[in-house]
C-alpha cells in the first residue's frame, strides 16, 4: 500500500513539473514574440490613387447619380522584415460621406517585403439615389466645373513575420479625387471614357480588431 501511495505522488510531482515546463515554455514563447513585434514593429502600407478612368457621371431627375468607373490603386509595403495579408479588401466612391457606388471586393492578395501591389477594380453606380442636399451641392460642382469625391476601401490584414502571423487589423483607406468637366484638364479620352491621371496620395488609418 505504502509502494502504490508513493508511486502516485511520483505521478503527481511528474505531472506538476510537466505542466510547469509548458507553462515557462509559453510564457518564453509569448516573451519573444512580444520582444520581436517591438523590434519590428510594422510601418503602415502607403496607398496612391494612380488615376481614375471615369465612364460615366451624370445627375438625372429627380436625384438620381449615375457614376461608372476603374481606378488604379497602388499600395507599397515599406516594411524590411514584415508581410502583409489583406483580407476582405472593398473598394467603393462616395461624395461627401454617401456612398455613391457599389462596394468592389479585391481578392485576398499576400505583399512581401518592400512590395508594390496594383489594383484595377471598376466601381458601379447606376441611378443611386442621393439626399436632396447633395443633389444641390453636386449640381453647384458640376456647374462650376469641379467636383471632388472619394475613392475609400476598408477591409482587414494580418502582419506576417517569418512564419509568425498576427491576429486580424481593420484598415480604412480615403483617397480624394477631384475632377474637372471644363476648361483644361489632364484627362486623356480612353474610347467614350475620361481617364484622370492623379497620383494622389491616401490617409491610411490601422486598428487592431477586438
Amino acid at each position: 500500500m505504502a509502494d502504490d501511495c508513493g508511486r502516485h505522488d511520483d505521478k503527481q510531482q511528474l505531472a506538476k513539473r510537466v505542466a510547469v515546463a509548458i507553462f515557462g515554455f509559453l510564457i518564453v514563447f509569448a516573451i519573444v514574440v512580444f520582444l520581436v513585434w517591438a523590434i519590428l514593429h510594422p510601418t503602415q502600407p502607403h496607398f496612391i490613387l494612380q488615376d481614375v478612368t471615369i465612364y460615366a457621371f451624370n445627375l438625372t431627375a429627380p436625384n438620381y447619380l449615375t457614376s461608372n468607373m476603374q481606378i488604379t490603386l497602388v499600395s507599397r509595403n515599406p516594411n524590411e522584415r514584415i508581410g502583409i495579408y489583406y483580407y476582405k479588401l472593398d473598394v467603393l466612391a462616395s461624395y461627401r460621406n454617401q456612398q455613391i457606388t457599389l462596394p468592389t471586393l479585391i481578392p485576398r492578395t499576400y505583399q512581401g517585403h518592400q512590395d508594390v501591389t496594383v489594383w484595377s477594380p471598376l466601381l458601379y453606380g447606376n441611378a443611386v439615389p442621393v439626399a436632396p442636399f447633395l443633389e444641390v451641392g453636386l449640381n453647384h460642382d458640376m456647374n462650376a466645373g469641379m467636383v471632388l469625391f472619394n475613392v475609400k476601401a476598408f477591409g482587414q490584414l494580418k502582419w506576417k513575420v517569418g512564419t509568425w502571423i498576427s491576429g486580424r487589423y481593420q484598415i480604412n483607406i480615403n483617397c480624394p479625387v477631384y475632377i474637372s468637366f471644363t476648361g483644361p484638364t489632364k484627362a486623356i479620352q480612353v474610347g467614350v471614357a475620361m481617364k484622370y491621371q492623379l497620383v494622389q496620395s491616401c490617409s491610411v488609418d490601422i486598428s487592431l480588431l477586438n
